[in-house]
């Protein structure tokens, strides 16, 4: 294959472009869970008079602490119900962006490793020539 020319600074600069990205993503992600919990929060509950008397329940950013109030209503249940089936796609979408990083990295670095093993086997090839033709003039051929 002649058609390969991968420049192994470019890679980096672009894993790190989508590194950064991936830090926005991760921001706007748990962004996005404490403003669902806090909507659950203020939404209420549908019985009028047991929003005081019930622990806080609902979605919270990973990290964060739970909820002091409970959240019992059809917005809160809906917005809780939102948040656990999203759940396995915002993890598979964390999971991909992180395996698309490494598996570019670890491609360029065995590029990088071809391309050095490639140029001591061409090395060693011209050596060994060389020797052969010092050898040929010594023996008058």
């Amino acid at each position: 294959m002649t058609g390969w020319d991968i420049k192994p600074q470019g890679v980096q600069g672009q894993l790190k472009v989508v590194g950064g990205h991936a830090g926005e993503l991760e921001k706007a992600l748990n962004a996005l869970m404490k403003d669902l919990g806090e909507a659950a929060q203020a939404a209420g509950t549908a019985v009028p008079g047991t929003a005081a008397s019930t622990p806080l329940q609902g979605p919270v950013a990973p990290g964060q602490a739970p909820l002091s109030r409970a959240a019992t209503g059809p917005v809160a249940a809906a917005l809780g119900e939102y948040a656990q089936a999203r759940q396995a796609q915002l993890t598979s979408m964390s999971e991909r962006i992180q395996a698309a990083v490494l598996g570019a990295a670890t491609a360029t670095n065995e590029y990088v490793e071809g391309d050095l093993d490639t140029a001591k086997q061409a090395q060693n090839a011209a050596k060994s020539v060389r020797l052969d033709l010092l050898k040929d003039m010594r023996a008058g051929r």
